[in-house]
């Protein structure tokens, strides 16, 4: 098992927003990060469910899973509970989240079978103790530059018949109604638009970026794997949403305003600050239309056995 012994930083995905996180600010306070990024986690926790009930058809006996890019490791320790026979290795480069990883493991009893790695990836997946029966990737690819030479080496510590499975794509969170009865209808879309774009000069800026067709099943098998499934799974919360729920969406919303408010045009800009708002009767802390329904999609592939 491998354990944390690095002080690196990946960026890797732990935030809401888009899809992921697109902030390659080294001056994130990952600690003060964290209890954001585990409420998130777990209210996705349903839609990690059905992929790795998907998953544990099509893998059996992986031995070790690891996730890479796994944040405070709340999904890292759902696989520890889908594949109570394998070991798991939590892989980020941001050690205090880690931190907070190995003492879920331990307060669900099962840090005896689990390991976390800090570093970049994907180099630092040369320090796996053993190649994985199951390697997750979960909107961390597509924080590294070159996308196609990632899926290469993720492939290269698979062990022979094990299985790479992405997360990457799917649809972008909904969580109000198209009209909301203030501002113009379609603020969210035009929300989803100012993130795509932010994406996309995300990508551009990454060292050594390589522009590269997000076809999934072709990168997987131009990395030497066979290309095993596709599926996405949704998340549908819908309205009257609970505390956590609504917590979440304020959460995500605020920081669409920080971080894109500047993208918008003067009127959306009002309406995203009435609809974060608490004293506003139309805000997100009190509207009774609040939902949350998203999918993430997640592509499997297969190394030949040698």
């Amino acid at each position: 098992m491998a354990h944390d012994h690095h002080d690196h930083r990946h960026q890797g995905d732990h935030e809401p927003g888009r899809h992921h996180d697109h902030d390659h600010d080294h001056a994130v306070d990952w600690a003060a990060m964290a209890p954001l990024l585990e409420a998130q986690a777990e209210l996705l926790t349903p839609l990690y469910r059905q992929a790795m009930a998907w998953l544990a058809r099509e893998v059996t006996g992986p031995g070790l899973v690891v996730d890479a890019g796994s944040g405070p490791g709340v999904v890292s320790c759902l696989f520890a509970e889908a594949f109570p026979d394998a070991g798991v290795v939590a892989v980020d480069g941001a050690g205090p989240l880690l931190e907070r990883a190995r003492d879920r493991a331990a307060r669900l009893g099962v840090a005896d079978r689990f390991g976390t790695l800090t570093g970049d990836l994907p180099g630092v997946l040369g320090e796996l103790e053993h190649p994985a029966g199951l390697l997750w990737a979960s909107q961390s690819l597509h924080h590294l530059g070159d996308q196609r030479a990632a899926l290469a080496a993720f492939a290269g510590h698979l062990a022979p018949g094990g299985t790479l499975a992405v997360l990457e794509g799917g649809l972008p969170a909904r969580f109000l109604p198209r009209d909301i009865g203030i501002g113009r209808p379609g603020l969210q879309a035009r929300l989803h638009a100012v993130e795509e774009d932010a994406f996309a000069e995300m990508r551009a800026s990454l060292p050594g970026s390589v522009a590269v067709a997000e076809d999934w099943p072709a990168l997987l098998t131009a990395a030497g794997l066979e290309h095993t499934g596709t599926r996405s799974f949704l998340l549908d919360l819908p309205a009257p949403v609970s505390d956590e729920a609504r917590a979440h969406v304020t959460a995500s919303l605020s920081r669409v305003r920080e971080r894109f408010g500047d993208g918008l045009d003067a009127e959306d800009r009002a309406t995203l600050d009435r609809l974060l708002d608490p004293a506003d009767e139309a805000s997100v802390h009190r509207r009774s239309d609040v939902f949350v329904l998203l999918a993430h999609t997640v592509h499997t592939a297969v190394r030949p056995a040698d």
